[in-house]
């Protein structure tokens, strides 16, 4: 009999309950819970959603990564949806070099990311295009990615027509 982790659900998915078993007594929390998730979902992950309070044990909200399991522990993980903030308009100079009613041409500067994400929520070539543009943008590409066509793919249409 396997006393690893055993989750009532498959993991890494909203809720997860997981009994300790012989083999996880004295384990730390954090490596226990760790070991039951898929790969992508790291320690450091795992510990701050305990830290938040993400996690109970036995019932009771449970803050400390080295929690020491006891047998039979009842462990219950949540993890929240990732936030995806739809961009917002903020107002950063472009260099427009050609714009008319259904297109524009900007010299984006290096470095500039095009597209929020993780890490780069602000501060985008789309946040400035939509504080530049207003509500044209609707629509085109969804919220998130509204379109914007990138040079090399404009290159390799003029060369491969």
């Amino acid at each position: 009999m396997n006393d690893g982790p055993n989750p009532s659900r498959p993991p890494g998915e909203g809720q997860t309950e997981l009994i300790a078993g012989e083999d996880a007594i004295k384990q730390r929390l954090d490596a226990f819970v760790t070991a039951a998730m898929p790969s992508h979902v790291s320690r450091s992950r795992i510990k701050a959603l305990i830290k938040q309070g993400n996690v109970t044990v036995n019932g009771t909200p449970n803050r400390e990564p080295n929690y020491r399991l006891k047998l039979n522990d009842k462990i219950n993980l949540q993890i929240p949806e990732p936030d995806q903030p739809i961009p917002q308009p903020e107002n950063i100079p472009l260099e427009v070099l050609f714009e008319d009613d259904h297109l524009i041409v900007i010299n984006k500067p290096a470095g500039m990311v095009v597209h929020p994400a993780p890490g780069n929520w602000s501060g985008t070539l789309v946040n400035a295009l939509l504080h530049h543009c207003g509500d044209s943008l609707a629509g085109i590409g969804g919220v998130r990615r509204p379109g914007i066509v990138h040079p090399r793919a404009l290159a390799r249409r003029r060369f491969l027509g």
